[in-house]
Order: C-alpha cells, then sequence, then structure tokens
C-alpha cells in the first residue's frame, strides 16, 4: 500500500471511527429515528452528485430494488440500532462490537451461500463471539437507564446492527456484483432516506437541539457516511477490497480515542482485552491473519 493509500485508509477509519462519537452526541437530544434519518438525508445530498456526475444514475434505475434492500439492511436498520445503542454505551463499546461484523458475515454465507468455514475461520468464528460474550457479559444489566434504553438492549441493539450488515455483504455478493460502487453507496442512502425521514419527522424532538447536536449530525453525515464512502471506493479501486476492509481493524482504536478525548469515555482493561480477542478472531475469518503468516514464510 503506498502512502498516499495508506493516509486514506487512516483518515477512513478515522472518520468512522468518529461516526460513534456523533452518533453519541446527537443521539440524546434528537433520538435515534431524527438522527439516523438526517444522517442518510444528509448524506444522499452529498453522494447523488457524485452519482450523476460519474453517469452511474441508469445502474442505480435498473437495479434500484435491490439497491434499497441493501439501504435498508446497510444503512437504515443499523443506523437506528447505534442511535438506540448510544443512549446507553459509549461510543467506544459500541465500535468495539461493529467489529464484528465480518463474523456475522461469515455466518451467514456458511448458511445462506454454502460457504463452508476452514479450521482458521472457525477458530476465528469461536475467539471472535467468546470476546463478545466477554464483553457482553459486563453490560447485561436490564435496568434501563435515562432514556429508557438499558445497556443489555443496547448491547443487543449493536449486534443486530452488525448482524444487519453482514447479511447485507453478503446479499451485495449474491445479488449485486459488477453493479458501480457510487450507484451502491448513493443508492442505499437514497432508499434509506426514503424510509427513515418519514419517521423522524414523526419522531422530531419537541425541543429545539442545541447547536452542538446540529454540527455533530452534519459531521456524522456529510463526513462520516458521505465522505467516507467516496474514501471506502477509492481505496477498493485503488488497492483491492481485502485491504480496504482492513479499516475494520483500526476503528475500534480511533472510536475508543475520540470518546475518551472529547467525552471523558472510560477505557476499561476488559474493554481492551475483549477488544484484541474480538479482532484477532475476525483477522483469522477474513483471512488477514493467516494470509500475512503464509506471506512471511
Amino acid at each position: 500500500m503506498k502512502p498516499a493509500h495508506l493516509a486514506e485508509l487512516l483518515l477512513l477509519a478515522a472518520l468512522w471511527g468518529a461516526s460513534f462519537l456523533f452518533i453519541r452526541m446527537g443521539a440524546h437530544e434528537f433520538g435515534p429515528l431524527a438522527l439516523a434519518g438526517l444522517r442518510v438525508a444528509g448524506a444522499s445530498l452529498l453522494l447523488l452528485p457524485v452519482l450523476v456526475s460519474r453517469g452511474e444514475w441508469p445502474a442505480l434505475r435498473a437495479h434500484w430494488r435491490r439497491i434499497a434492500l441493501v439501504g435498508l439492511t446497510n444503512s437504515a436498520i443499523p443506523f437506528v440500532c447505534y442511535g438506540v445503542a448510544a443512549l446507553a454505551i459509549t461510543g467506544g463499546l459500541s465500535s468495539i462490537f461493529n467489529a464484528t461484523t465480518p463474523l456475522w458475515g461469515a455466518l451467514i454465507g456458511w448458511w445462506w451461500l454454502g460457504d463452508r468455514p476452514n479450521a482458521h475461520k472457525a477458530l476465528g468464528l469461536a475467539l471472535g463471539f467468546g470476546g463478545v460474550l466477554w464483553l457482553a457479559g459486563g453490560h447485561a444489566s436490564f435496568k434501563p437507564g435515562e432514556h429508557g434504553v438499558s445497556p443489555a438492549l443496547a448491547v443487543a441493539a449493536c449486534l443486530l446492527a452488525t448482524l444487519m450488515y453482514g447479511f447485507s455483504a453478503n446479499y451485495t455478493k449474491r445479488h449485486l456484483q459488477g453493479i458501480p460502487s457510487m450507484a451502491l453507496a448513493a443508492g442505499s442512502q437514497l432508499s434509506a432516506a426514503a424510509v427513515l425521514v418519514p419517521l423522524a419527522l414523526w419522531a422530531w424532538p419537541a425541543a429545539t437541539p442545541a447547536t452542538s447536536s446540529w454540527i455533530a449530525v452534519a459531521a456524522l453525515a456529510f463526513a462520516c457516511t458521505g465522505v467516507a464512502y467516496i474514501l471506502y471506493f477509492r481505496l477498493i479501486a485503488h488497492v483491492g477490497a481485502s485491504q480496504a476492509m482492513s479499516v475494520t481493524f483500526l476503528i475500534p482504536a480511533f472510536a475508543v480515542l475520540w470518546g475518551a478525548l472529547f467525552l471523558g469515555e472510560a477505557i476499561t482493561p476488559v474493554m481492551v482485552a475483549a477488544c484484541g480477542v474480538i479482532l484477532v478472531g475476525t483477522a483469522l475469518v477474513t483471512g488477514l491473519l493467516t494470509g500475512r503468516v503464509r506471506g512471511s514464510r
């Protein structure tokens, strides 16, 4: 990976890590539905001109039904879930659970596509989900907090989000191969906006959110979603999907760092250890760890 591509990868990880910070900042005043609706609406406004300028609008029009399903499962549902989680747990914790996305992808691929895991992947699945149980066990309280969400429900919401991401990856692999990347990115945000904006208006907060919350929403929509999608697909084009996916391993570090710096979120030894176990499992499942071992021989 060239230095310029590495810089883009680090910027992407920083942006996606910051998304958990901005969700945490915005969810308390906007609520999960309004926050998610604003996020996808803003991202759509940024991505739609890029889609048109690249001449990929016909691809979106031809495959809009399948792309709309990806928008529901890869954006609408997960974004609401992380908004719910932000009402009860830290952004750093949410980001660590987010790192389990490849584990769900491997399980769904095994069940749906018959992609049976080899010994390395099976070990990675066991380690990864073991780390999830370890981390979730310390936040298993069912007692609702200030916003009516318990830590246990927040953890469940994170895992539902990653399950949706895993499904979306397999669905895209099976039904949307060869579709131009910006048609997928912009189309998924547009379809998510079609679902979430009416719900956002219905759930709009009675009290006007503070300026800081509006700034967080703008950063979440335009930087952490719109710009991040453009960066991600640039990386796929330049260095390949497998190297671009390595951003998964950097996101928790940035999310925990931003949360600690700007919100004073605690970093506990259990968080660090469980995160390490989850990331080792994810590395085995994605082949990143085994690929390095083979490459060093």
